[in-house]
């Protein structure tokens, strides 16, 4: 019978801690180091700021599929927000504006969950608002909740011309029902030059009428209806449809339904939707 190795003691253990907490420390200088290396070689974007959605979502996906342990994925996703969108705001300083008409707190929650505490937080009293304060930046971000209700009216027909802002991400990026910053949010840019993700396109679609068949149409083909207003020749739509789906399709079996679209008028997209249980939207 093997003996037992004797069990380390408690200096021994946090000599570990410290060895592994000075580790990581230098890592981070480390990435600054490259970070520094990265702005000398491109410089920023030429919108001013350097968040790339599809990295990122990409970036967040892998570390959900190898996070194991104690330590809860919630302080893991956490940590490397704050460490992404910090070195993000070095390379070029960003505000991020939220709309906070249905409440501070959960807007300022994901602001902070996913852009920490280094990047300055701007409040604003409509989804509006939000978009005129990014128009009118260089490079800064905007977020705002899905579905504004009716009394925001149909904000999206305001991305619709060309150079103003688009949404270019939602968040969270790996949704879960306890997520500590689980409100679902849009996060607007002006147009990215290099590095939109397009696994789901937005529309906005005017309709004559709408109809359950309409309705049915667009779940048969993977679409979803995220948003809708009145307007002055029927209702207002923003769609999100699967990246590989032809807007023509879409058209036709609206159409064929009865709804009578106008254009569709594509005013971003975002990156597919991540679960634990490995499934996306």
């Amino acid at each position: 019978m093997t003996a037992k190795s004797p069990a380390p003691d408690l200096s021994t253990l946090r000599a570990e801690i410290d060895r592994l907490d000075e580790a990581m420390h230098r890592l981070l200088m480390e990435r600054g180091r490259i970070i520094d290396r990265l702005i000398a070689t491109k410089g920023t974007s030429e919108s001013g700021q350097a968040f790339r959605p599809g990295r990122e979502a990409a970036m967040m996906r892998m570390l959900a599929a190898r996070h194991a342990g104690l330590l809860p994925l919630d302080t893991v996703e956490g940590i490397w927000r704050v460490i992404i969108a910090t070195f993000t705001y070095v390379q070029a300083p960003f505000s991020v504006h939220a709309d906070i008409s249905g409440g501070d707190a959960p807007m300022r929650d994901s602001a902070r969950f996913h852009f920490g505490f280094t990047v300055p937080y701007v409040a604003h009293a409509t989804a509006s608002d939000v978009i005129e304060a990014v128009a009118s930046s260089r490079g800064d971000l905007g977020i705002f909740r899905l579905d504004q209700g009716a009394s925001a009216g149909a904000w999206w027909r305001s991305l619709i011309s060309a150079g103003r802002p688009r949404i270019i991400a939602r968040l969270p990026f790996i949704e879960r029902p306890d997520h500590p910053a689980g409100t679902p949010v849009f996060v607007i840019s002006q147009p990215l030059a290099e590095a939109a993700v397009r696994d789901e396109i937005l529309y906005a679609i005017t309709f004559e009428r709408w109809n359950r068949a309409a309705a049915k149409a667009l779940d048969r083909l993977g679409c979803e209806v995220i948003a809708s207003a009145a307007d002055p020749i029927g209702l207002s739509g923003l769609v999100a449809a699967p990246g590989a789906l032809m807007p023509e399709k879409i058209s036709a079996a609206l159409a064929a339904a009865g709804a009578h679209p106008g254009p569709l008028v594509e005013v971003g997209s975002h990156a597919s939707r991540f679960s634990l249980g490995g499934e996306s939207r």
